[in-house]
């Protein structure tokens, strides 16, 4: 099963008490996920600060696109974690074998056609979203060199999410920690230096992408027994690939749906003018690392959940979730409250402009505060998606989320007293709230329906 040489890295998600392990498993992804978001941050600090405000406005400008574009193609990653988790746990080497190499054949597909989109769609979609006119051409630019780097991407994310499949997120991090360190140089020397603006940071991060892609990829081939990856024999297993759709197609509708939800939000406060724009991109940067921190439990319950149930350890389930949820807010609070109280001073890596910082601040009272919402909310779809129910978790964050945020700006958001940026912000933690405690009551009554499955199969 994969139990070789790189055994001291795997985590026993089957057996034993669960917090440990889960916080073994979730603090280096933690990490990992902060420094992956460390690449635009580099970006967005090194522009603001050497490059001015309309150079930081265009590539923060661009986040929600580059996550519509990526967020399909980041869902089927998923289903493969939580299909490899499945395998592992149930300890089935040739489903397990196939499915890496499915996963790894689908990421490499996936990232030429995002970088065929993304050069297609770039400009049409930034003037769409009402990029004001003296940013458009920096943002274009920036995006266009960005999307050269999306095979990298996802073979790094699908690389990533087949080793968290048997509870190995330390290497992906210390490869993240190597590939970061060259982002943020190679920012500093193509933008100080070589004055090529947002061109630098754009292709110091497509640099740093592939690092951290080649690094993952070479783990998985000297990997031994079922984890191993053969490059001679990557190909697109039918079954394996219906399997991986199933799941992770669900689940690349929400991120899109999300996205298309973020966009409407987006759009709106680019009519508010650029330095409004340019203060959220730098709260936007600084709540980012709040979500990877509430994304680590996600992954970590989803993981957990997914093992768990190939092993037939359905009684560890609510465990899971419930410990997973705690870990969440109690981390959610603790860094919301922290962020906050030194808001001025965060911001102030990205911008020497007290407009940009006030405007920044208005986003960090209300968004940083309450992002404990967002990893509760996603600590429960991380839960259903590794029992295996992925449609239930899109529909319910289609009409929690997407669907309350859209409609309030387009309905309330249009009234004189709502339109402002902080009533636009409280849209997140209010479809938080409601969506969580929607997912709650569905995932209890799909977990009565699995018991009771089970109950009548013993009998039969």
């Amino acid at each position: 099963m994969g139990r070789t040489k790189s055994k001291s890295y795997e985590i026993d998600m089957c057996s034993g008490a669960i917090l440990p392990k889960m916080l073994a498993f979730a603090l280096p992804l933690m990490c990992s996920s902060i420094l992956q978001l460390m690449f635009n941050a580099a970006d967005v600090i090194v522009v603001g600060r050497f490059a001015g405000d309309n150079s930081l406005a265009a590539v923060g400008s661009t986040g929600t696109l580059v996550n519509l574009l990526t967020n399909f193609f980041m869902g089927l990653s998923i289903g493969g974690n939580v299909l490899a988790s499945r395998y592992y746990g149930a300890k089935q080497e040739k489903e397990l074998n196939d499915t890496v190499h499915t996963s790894v054949t689908l990421s490499l597909i996936s990232g030429v056609a995002l970088t065929v989109l993304g050069l297609i769609l770039t400009r049409p979609m930034l003037k769409l979203l009402n990029v004001p006119e003296e940013i458009l051409d920096l943002a274009a630019l920036y995006l266009r060199i960005y999307f050269l780097g999306m095979t990298a991407t996802m073979a790094y994310n699908f690389g990533s999410a087949i080793l968290r499949a048997v509870g190995d997120t330390k290497r992906p991090m210390y490869y993240l920690t190597f590939a970061g360190v060259v982002n943020v140089v190679l920012n500093l020397i193509f933008v100080i230096f070589f004055h090529m603006d947002v061109a630098g940071v754009a292709l110091a991060t497509v640099i740093s992408q592939c690092i951290s892609a080649v690094l993952v990829l070479r783990c998985l081939m000297k990997m031994d027994g079922a984890m191993r990856l053969d490059l001679k024999k990557l190909k697109v297993h039918p079954q394996k690939f219906r399997m991986i759709i199933s799941i992770g197609v669900p689940a690349s509708i929400q991120g899109i749906l999300f996205s298309i939800s973020n966009l409407s939000i987006q759009s709106s406060l680019n009519t508010f003018g650029a330095t409004a724009v340019a203060g959220n991109s730098a709260a936007a940067s600084i709540d980012g690392f709040l979500y990877a921190s509430m994304n680590a439990f996600y992954q970590a319950v989803l993981s957990f959940t997914s093992q768990n149930m190939g092993a037939g350890r359905r009684d560890r389930i609510n465990k899971v979730l419930f410990t997973g949820m705690g870990c969440a807010t109690v981390v959610g609070l603790i860094l919301g409250f922290g962020a906050t109280y030194f808001g001025a001073e965060l911001l102030g890596l990205y911008t020497t402009s007290d407009a940009v910082v006030a405007m920044g601040l208005d986003r960090m009272q209300v968004m940083t505060k309450t992002y404990f919402l967002c990893g509760m909310m996603e600590s429960v779809v991380g839960a259903m998606r590794g029992m295996g129910f992925s449609v239930l978790p899109m529909i319910v964050s289609l009409i929690g989320v997407c669907g309350l945020r859209v409609i309030y700006v387009a309905t309330l958001f249009q009234m004189e007293q709502f339109h402002n940026l902080q009533s636009l912000y409280m849209t997140y933690p209010i479809s938080w709230s409601i969506t969580f405690a929607a997912h709650l009551t569905f995932y209890f009554l799909v977990k009565r329906g699995l018991e009771k499955n089970l109950v009548k199969s013993k009998r039969m």
